[in-house]
């Protein structure tokens, strides 16, 4: 019981810890994510890689409407959907992904709702620099099908993925449209990960529990020197 007892304690604390680290990692995130709302900076022909993440950049470009992805598995207010991501090419610099916002599932698999770009003319955009959404299991992967048509439907691909599907070289980050930027869908960004409070209470809890072990072992073990006492 004793050795169960430091066991499971042990693991408790360890969760702690880990939860711990998270909430350190997550505020980190937070900060950065509202840091990089305070100005815009031209990116000119910089990479997104060159730009701090979360970082608000404009650029000009043409989007490329003929050959999008539709990230799967995103949903905004409880509803399923995807999330439009539109090849952006630029004169002088590699062409980059722009996430252009949420749209509702068809209900259907078969009928992908219609993204189109009513601009064809080069635009001026401003968005948020970030990394393109990981999934917490291989298992929800799904690259784009290379003899499926556009636009293509893929879970959490990775941006070699992408390139591949495409055809080009394609920056590893991606640019989240501003809300207020044209050839838009529904843009509510928020930073990523849940809140880290939350995370702080885990760790929090996590070590109570191991306490809370410790200390009903304790009183355990000195209930039954009682009873052994009293038996003799």
């Amino acid at each position: 019981m004793a050795l169960a007892t430091l066991a499971m304690s042990a693991l408790c604390v360890r969760l702690g810890f880990w939860q711990w680290r998270s909430w350190l990692a997550t505020e980190a995130a937070w900060t950065r994510f509202a840091r990089g709302a305070d100005a815009v900076q031209p990116l000119g022909a910089r990479r997104l890689a060159d730009v701090p993440l979360y970082q608000r950049v404009s650029l000009a470009g043409r989007l490329d409407d003929a050959h999008q992805f539709l990230l799967d598995n995103r949903s905004h207010r409880g509803n399923p959907g995807y999330e439009v991501l539109t090849p952006l090419t630029r004169d002088g610099a590699p062409a980059l992904l722009v996430d252009r916002g949420w749209v509702p599932f068809t209900g259907s698999r078969a009928r992908l709702p219609q993204v189109p770009v009513t601009q064809s003319a080069p635009l001026n955009l401003s968005g948020r620099v970030a990394d393109l959404p990981s999934a917490g299991l291989a298992s929800g992967r799904a690259a784009p099908a290379p003899g499926e048509p556009w636009p293509k439907v893929t879970s959490f691909p990775t941006p070699a993925e992408l390139a591949d599907a495409l055809g080009a070289p394609l920056e590893k980050r991606i640019l989240l449209l501003d809300p207020a930027a044209p050839a838009g869908f529904v843009r509510d960004w928020q930073p990523p990960g849940m809140s880290p409070l939350r995370h702080l209470s885990y760790a929090i809890q996590w070590w109570c529990f191991a306490a809370l072990a410790l200390i009903l072992a304790a009183v355990l073990g000195v209930r039954r020197a009682r009873a052994a006492r009293t038996a003799r």
